[in-house]
């Protein structure tokens, strides 16, 4: 069944065709929001929900729309959704903003490190942080769909994104001189 097949039969409701979806991507919906809430159990649960809510407005979708990007995004959202109800991302709602010079950010370009590495850096980052990091390096959004997400000015989106990015530096660059 080809992807508008498929998005067809599950807007009628076809649970076989719903059960093929959620084959097809719940690994990748539970990577995107494990990276996101990073707690395995509460990963699951927000993929659950994401799989609630996009089998419920599934006739909203157009049939020649990206599904997988579309699950993506529910999971984005009820990931953060998530935490935000858990208030985890108090943060969000104090931010103060001010600007800051850029970085020369070349001089780490040419070092490669092993994946587990850089998950374990970027797990060690504030949330305010590692979120930001998150959506904008890995799940590819903009800085103004970040912002728009999180309910914040693209500015402090920017600065933060930075200051993550400059605090992931130097965790690298502490690795290299010990």
């Amino acid at each position: 069944m080809n992807q508008s097949e498929l998005i067809k039969a599950c807007q009628q409701h076809n649970l076989k065709a719903q059960m093929q979806v959620y084959q097809q991507y719940k690994n990748m919906l539970y990577n995107t929001s494990f990276r996101i809430v990073k707690n395995q159990h509460d990963a699951q649960d927000v993929v659950h929900d994401a799989f609630m809510k996009a089998f419920q407005n599934i006739s909203k979708l157009e049939k020649d729309l990206n599904l997988g990007a579309w699950l993506k995004r529910i999971v984005i959202n009820c990931s953060l959704d998530f935490l935000r109800k858990k208030k985890k991302l108090g943060w969000l709602q104090d931010v103060t903003e001010f600007l800051e010079e850029e970085e020369d950010t070349n001089a780490y370009e040419d070092i490669s490190f092993q994946i587990e590495e850089v998950k374990k850096a970027l797990n060690g980052l504030k949330e305010k942080y590692r979120i930001i990091i998150v959506l904008y390096l890995i799940e590819d959004y903009s800085h103004k769909e970040i912002a728009q997400q999180l309910g914040v000015n693209e500015s402090t989106v920017r600065n933060q994104y930075r200051r993550g990015k400059r605090l992931l530096q130097q965790q690298f660059q502490n690795k290299i001189t010990s």
